[in-house]
């Protein structure tokens, strides 16, 4: 299950009710995306039954199948109106189900966790860095969140790249807990807005 993150910032009442506004009137930040729904179960279960996509993610729901992955999109559309998470799929020219991005939100810590994929032929093509900036940024502009943490698995070296590629600092090594409660070891990351803001300010 997602965690927040090990640093503990604390929102005031005013902040932690404007990101869960933020996050109930979110809309995607690519245009090949949409918000989940029950008519992307079909293909997100086609898409998350390859392990070259979803092996190296700690929680997604196990086994994958029409029942857990409908329960997952629908959790994740109530979480959506209590301003907590966001499910968005992205679709190629066909319409097909190319991959996933699930925002994990915590208001009162103004805090946020990103987890996604793409389809295995989508992968090494070097648009992942420029696609998870733009998410990274995109928590920060338009969920308002003042922390976003990250976790990969220990072999998971594409995304080890991708994530430290954007500023995040390395800080060392969490427990993931999976959905059925096994742990899972993860290299772990933070990156603030104001070091985010730097970032892009840099000569």
């Amino acid at each position: 299950m997602s965690a927040p993150p090990k640093t503990v910032l604390v929102a005031t009442p005013q902040e932690e009710e404007a990101i869960r506004q933020a996050v109930r009137t979110a809309r995607p930040n690519a245009p090949d995306s949409v918000l989940a729904g029950a008519e992307h179960v079909p293909g997100l279960v086609t898409l998350l039954a390859d392990p070259a996509v979803s092996g190296p993610i700690y929680d997604l729901p196990r086994p994958i199948n029409t029942e857990t992955v409908s329960a997952w999109v629908a959790e994740a559309q109530a979480l959506r109106q209590k301003g907590e998470a966001l499910l968005f799929v992205s679709l190629d020219p066909a319409g097909d189900v190319a991959g996933y991005s699930r925002f994990s939100v915590w208001p009162d810590r103004a805090s946020a966790e990103i987890v996604g994929a793409r389809r295995a032929d989508l992968q090494s093509r070097g648009q992942g860095g420029s696609g998870a900036a733009r998410s990274f940024g995109w928590m920060f502009e338009a969920l308002g969140v003042r922390l976003v943490g990250l976790t990969a698995a220990l072999d998971n070296v594409r995304s080890a790249k991708v994530i430290e590629a954007a500023g995040f600092v390395r800080m060392g090594e969490r427990d993931s807990v999976r959905p059925d409660g096994t742990i899972r070891r993860s290299l772990y990351w933070e990156l603030t807005r104001d070091q985010w803001q730097a970032l892009r300010t840099a000569p």
